[in-house]
């Protein structure tokens, strides 16, 4: 197939980034023809607050430069990842007007809400789920705690609901999990237009042995993530078993100071995949203490790839992709003392731990693989076009 995939880059990498990049390498090694269409971030500190304001709601320059594309390289589908803020919804537009159908990942719950994590204070938030103008949002100032930011993401969202984008300019949607879909459900999105498929690891990074003797965290050092509950975790275990730390954030400061008074606990910042990938290998368990709902848990999947079982919060995605005792175990989201329960449960357990490896592997297999993961893209990909087809009436 002829596909462009487009991305809005964030300012600091993360997984959709991944995600992205994995998603591209897989299709050019089945033989598809991949254009990209990136743009970053870093823009914004070039732009003033109205040109950002007006550029999330409709960017003509995204929208003539992609017509443009589209009218030159006639591709069959044009499928986005990130279009927050610089892409934004005329990219849609852009496609419909030269005939492309539009496939559109949700990586975040960016059009049910305007902070996209379903999480505010501490504690997950759906009270903007189903309103048509999330005004909440602006309220308590959801997005990067500023009232004209939280207004310029809501004014998207409200704007292009009234002009019935989401609904009618978006062939297919995919959600990364049930869970994830259910939620976007219920945030306004046309539930006969969204599929459901997992992200995957490409290429297939192989089992680890898991002899490190360690556990380990990997992903964004902030509240939302649980790494506070994850800290106060180790301190209640002291010494049972060391803790890697991979990742950096805006609670670094209070990594540090626990990796000072704590010598099991040891912060390696942020590594390339590759060497990320070792270190999951090699360890017992990795942890997931995330305390928003989440649409996938990326590194739950990069754990099953190495064979490591997950520890992670009982909630929404994370609760969908671990089986409670067969690949990992379930904790009370930011419950310290749960977690370090379920931390001495299993470490003592050595033949449970070595069930768990291989039923992580094979969940892998069955259902992350990047094989597994074209069928799923190529099915997406064939229910757009069709939607595009004209219906010839029945004789």
């Amino acid at each position: 197939m002829d596909i462009l995939v487009a991305h809005n880059f964030y300012q600091q990498a993360g997984g959709e980034d991944q995600c992205v990049s994995a998603e591209v390498a897989l299709l050019r090694a089945h033989g598809h023809k991949v254009r990209e269409f990136y743009l970053h971030n870093d823009a914004l500190d070039r732009m003033g607050r109205a040109q950002a304001l007006s550029r999330t709601i409709w960017s003509q320059s995204t929208y003539r430069e992609l017509r443009r594309i589209f009218r030159a390289e006639r591709p069959q589908i044009a499928h986005f990842h990130n279009t927050f803020p610089l892409i934004s919804p005329a990219a849609y537009y852009a496609a419909r007007s030269e005939n492309v159908r539009v496939v559109q990942t949700l990586h975040n719950f960016r059009l049910a809400c305007a902070n996209a994590l379903l999480f505010r204070n501490g504690e997950v938030c759906e009270d903007c789920l189903g309103r048509t103008i999330p005004w909440p949002g602006v309220l308590r100032k959801c997005y990067r705690n500023s009232y004209s930011a939280s207004v310029g993401v809501v004014s998207m969202l409200a704007a292009h609901r009234a002009m019935g984008t989401w609904s009618n300019l978006v062939d297919v949607y995919v959600a990364l999990t049930q869970n994830s879909r259910d939620k976007l459900i219920s945030g306004g999105l046309p539930a006969d237009k969204i599929s459901v498929k997992p992200n995957f690891a490409y290429p297939d990074p192989g089992p680890g042995e898991g002899e490190g003797g360690y556990a380990v965290y990997v992903g964004r050092l902030s509240q939302e993530k649980g790494v506070g509950t994850l800290l106060e975790a180790w301190r209640g275990l002291g010494a049972t078993i060391p803790l890697k730390i991979v990742g950096d954030g805006p609670l670094a400061p209070d990594v540090k100071e626990a990796v000072s008074r704590d010598a099991g606990i040891e912060w390696l910042g942020r590594l390339p995949i590759a060497r990320a990938y070792e270190i999951i290998g090699n360890a017992t368990v990795l942890v997931l203490p995330s305390e928003c709902q989440e649409t996938f848990a990326r590194v739950a999947m990069e754990a099953y790839a190495k064979g490591t079982p997950v520890i992670a919060s009982g909630l929404g995605a994370m609760a969908e992709m671990v089986e409670n005792g067969r690949n990992g175990l379930h904790f009370d989201p930011g419950n310290p003392a749960d977690l370090a329960e379920k931390v001495r449960t299993l470490i003592a357990d050595p033949a449970r731990l070595a069930r768990m490896r291989k039923a992580a592997r094979e969940k892998f297999d069955r259902h992350f693989t990047a094989d597994a993961n074209h069928r799923l893209l190529m099915s997406i990909y064939e229910r757009a076009v069709e939607t595009g087809r004209p219906h010839r009436a029945r004789a």
